[in-house]
């Protein structure tokens, strides 16, 4: 008999021009093939699905022939190896959806948990009614939490992440007492119990675009305003806000804990209907009940920022229209609007009485308005740059200011003299005074506290005495400020709370599980992203050349999407791409799993994320078993309450449930998922809180029919094909009916084996004898073409060494001497 081994068939291609990576094989080009050009790791041909037929051989190599059912040969985990002739009748191809889908990201941090990771914009202090409770400073930052810090004399300290933003947190205000309002560019407005330990009382959704700013009346905690993008101002009643009527009750209203008013007060149940349990995601107002905001109509374009008085009873606003408008929050009346800068309007400032209101500005002016003359008193040219950031002493008297230039002035407003307190390394946008200090929020992710020497300040400018901004045109005063050198009074902080580098690069790698990253301290990282952790640190390194070290000649198709605009690498999953990406279980060493066991990244990662929710889930459903064992799909994913799957219930399926190791999250730093279903708007978690008690239509029924049902969507380009013909003049032949296809993850030893086979089952027995070596068909010396790996996939063949659209031609010979 024919007496071959694995080593003695080569396998190789014709590609039309080398790789330009010197790692990847270097071949010439035959002549007979058209040379074009490609770039590196361009995208497939068309995949077309063969035809099954049930007459095929399985052979010993592991090769799955034709079944009648596509999806039960996937299923079994076998790559299947299927052979048709080109133009048959059983080629099709699955349809993409139409619809876009609703989208699951999780967010990751290495980090420590306590600390932000990225900019500062908004800071809020509170202070205890009696002398022995603490005070307490609330952060919100960029990468969409707020946190609360128990001050002292000596330090802060960490005390609740309030964690529901999907975006930028970017104004916070405390009115009430214990009640914490924030608004996001996820365009809501949510407010907490500022004690609590972090979970949200309600959402609001009235606003159409990014939400910037918030005001709260000191002496009526009912009273908040707030203002975005979308030229929308509105005045909340917090202790009636329910649910806004002039959009759908179903939309801009959720609550997201118990049905507790943080204002102290309770609520009425018949007002809300409540969806799923008490602690469910998203709660709704009847449209009976529904409360609407007063809208302060009359901008035209974005609002930046907003301020009242104590009472409540007057509101500024002012943004990219370049003017303050003053409104009555009662009837949302417009009274007058206020003429001067030129630039943007940045930040705003009430006195106590509501009579006069400081601006500041993208034109670098601070501005004096006296409200009841209707005009502008002074101007105060102090900042070279933008002026971002207000805060006035208790007297108004006196008004602290920050921004671009990134410096802090201290100026007087009777005098007109300014004193530079100190200067950071970032732009400041935010500040805020507490006893005898000022904290100052940056673009970076640490705050600070500055003394705020509020009386009799030191009247200096190095080189330029006192600088009496007022007595200056706004031309002469910023020659006067550019020409002069100030030295700040202080150049250390009086008390600190660091946070963490927010990520500023990243790279998804070849293999598609590894993401390479860089953040603004310089420090180079890799990330496995389907178990979320940091699997190397580099330090301070180049990255470009970390990433030219890393590149592999591998691919996968593109089965995530990274951002880093939260400073944290956020990784998005979308229906149907996320589950094109699938790989053997020999090549994630997952142990006890058959070699060539297919497993899905998709799949397995959602299996991971939702680990903690499963068991749950699990624990307190476990004897609901529905009568047919599956949970709806697609549309019928509106009802209530999904049951549970047979694979919960059925103990013989456990296994389905399992995390492999691969895909093992962090239980000491778990992912923030953030999605959104069928009710309500997105929403933020970390998977450790998911409790098992959350409504199912506020995850996307295409995530719920993966994890319950075991079910992937119809999936397109899983299948690579390609034919294989013997090498030029060699006397090895095998009988194959045209363009075979297999899967795009089936290595080249596959191949290999497929040919051995068919060269022992077509050749008669007598036809050779064989001692055991076996004659080559050509000479070695005559071989042009790149022999491949014996590990390397269809895929990554015809990405990186075929670089053609056509379909990809594998040739084989026998070696002498193997």
């Amino acid at each position: 008999m024919l007496d071959i081994t694995l080593e003695s068939l080569d396998i190789y291609t014709i590609q039309s021009t080398p790789p330009s990576n010197a790692n990847v094989l270097v071949v010439t080009t035959s002549k007979t093939v058209t040379r074009r050009q490609y770039s590196r790791g361009c995208s497939d041909g068309p995949i077309v699905s063969p035809a099954f037929s049930a007459a095929r051989t399985t052979y010993s190599s592991g090769l799955t022939p034709h079944l009648a059912d596509n999806s039960a040969a996937e299923a079994a985990g076998e790559g299947i190896f299927a052979m048709h002739r080109v133009g048959s009748a059983g080629n099709t191809s699955n349809s993409v959806r139409n619809r876009k889908e609703k989208r699951l990201t999780y967010v990751l941090n290495d980090a420590d948990d306590t600390k932000h990771c990225a900019g500062i914009n908004c800071l809020a202090v509170l202070k205890p009614p009696g002398p022995d409770g603490n005070d307490y400073l609330f952060t919100g930052s960029r990468d969409g939490t707020l946190k609360r810090w128990a001050l002292a004399e000596d330090g802060a300290t960490f005390s609740a992440t309030f964690e529901s933003h999907v975006d930028w947190v970017n104004d916070a205000v405390l009115t009430g007492g214990n009640a914490l309002v924030s608004c996001s560019s996820d365009s809501t407005v949510k407010v907490w119990n500022c004690l609590s330990d972090g979970t949200c009382a309600r959402t609001f959704r009235q606003h159409s675009d990014y939400v910037t700013c918030l005001a709260a009346a000191q002496n009526n905690s009912n009273v908040v305003a707030s203002g975005g993008l979308g030229g929308e101002v509105f005045i909340w009643d917090l202790e009636a806000a329910l649910a806004p009527v002039s959009k759908s009750n179903d939309a801009n209203v959720d609550e997201c804990s118990a049905i507790v008013n943080v204002l102290g007060s309770p609520v009425s149940n018949t007002s809300l209907r409540p969806i799923g349990s008490n602690n469910n995601i998203s709660l709704h107002a009847t449209q009976s009940q529904g409360y609407a905001p007063i809208a302060a109509k009359g901008h035209k374009e974005s609002v930046y920022a907003l301020a009242t008085n104590d009472r409540g009873t007057l509101l500024v606003s002012g943004g990219t229209e370049k003017v303050v408008r003053v409104w009555d929050p009662r009837t949302g009346s417009k009274t007058m609007k206020l003429k001067g800068h030129t630039d943007n309007i940045r930040a705003l400032l009430l006195d106590s009485t509501g009579r006069y209101c400081l601006s500041g500005s993208s034109d670098s002016m601070i501005r004096l308005w006296d409200l009841a003359q209707q005009r502008c008193i002074h101007s105060y040219a102090v900042h070279a740059d933008s002026v971002w950031a207000l805060a006035s002493t208790p007297t108004f008297g006196h008004v602290y200011s920050g921004g671009r230039d990134r410096s802090l002035y201290l100026t007087d407003l009777a005098t007109r003299e300014s004193v530079l307190l100190c200067t950071k390394e970032h732009p400041i946008s935010q500040l805020a005074l507490h006893d005898d200090g000022i904290w100052v929020a940056t673009t970076d992710s640490s705050v600070h506290r500055w003394p705020a020497e509020a009386l009799n300040p030191p009247k200096v400018f190095q080189r330029g005495g006192s600088f009496l901004a007022g007595n200056l045109s706004f031309s002469r005063a910023r020659v006067s400020l550019e020409g002069s050198t100030p030295v700040p009074v202080y150049r250390e902080p009086s008390l600190s709370i660091r946070g963490t580098s927010a990520i500023v690069q990243h790279e998804i790698l070849n293999n598609r599980r590894h993401v390479l990253t860089k953040d603004t301290a310089g420090t180079v990282k890799l990330w496995e992203i389907t178990r979320g952790v940091v699997i190397e640190n580099y330090g301070e390194i180049s990255f470009e050349k970390k990433k030219e070290e890393l590149f592999e000649m591998v691919s996968i198709p593109a089965w995530f999407t990274v951002d880093t605009r939260l400073g944290s690498l956020s990784v998005h999953l979308d229906t149907p791409q996320s589950f094109s990406a699938e790989m053997y279980s020999a090549d994630l060493s997952i142990p006890g799993k058959p070699e060539d066991d297919k497993v899905n990244l998709a799949r397995e990662t959602l299996k991971g994320l939702l680990a903690h929710w499963l068991t749950r889930r699990r624990q307190r459903f476990g004897a609901q078993i529905p009568a047919n064992g599956e949970i709806p799909s697609g549309k019928d994913l509106s009802t209530r309450t999904l049951t549970l799957s047979r694979v919960e219930g059925d103990g013989s399926l456990e296994n389905d449930y399992a995390v492999y190791p691969p895909f093992e999250f962090s239980v000491a730093s778990p992912p923030s998922i953030v999605t959104e279903g069928s009710q309500g708007g997105p929403w933020r978690k970390k998977s450790t809180d998911l409790d098992g008690t959350e409504d199912d239509k506020n995850f996307p029924w295409w995530v719920l029919d993966c994890v319950l049902n075991n079910r992937l969507p119809p999936r397109e380009n899983t299948k690579c094909s390609f034919y294989l013909h013997p090498c030029e003049g060699s006397t090895v032949q095998i009988l194959t009916q045209g363009k075979l296809s297999a899967p795009r993850i089936l290595r080249i030893h596959k191949v290999v084996n497929y040919v051995i086979e068919k060269m022992v089952l077509d050749k008669p027995m007598d036809s050779t004898s064989v001692d055991g070596n076996f004659a080559p068909s050509m000479p070695g010396g005559q071989i042009t073409h790149p022999v491949l790996p014996p590990d390397v996939s269809l895929a990554t063949v015809r990405a990186y060494i075929w670089k053609k659209p056509e379909d990809l031609i594998l040739n084989y010979r026998l070696v002498q001497g193997k």
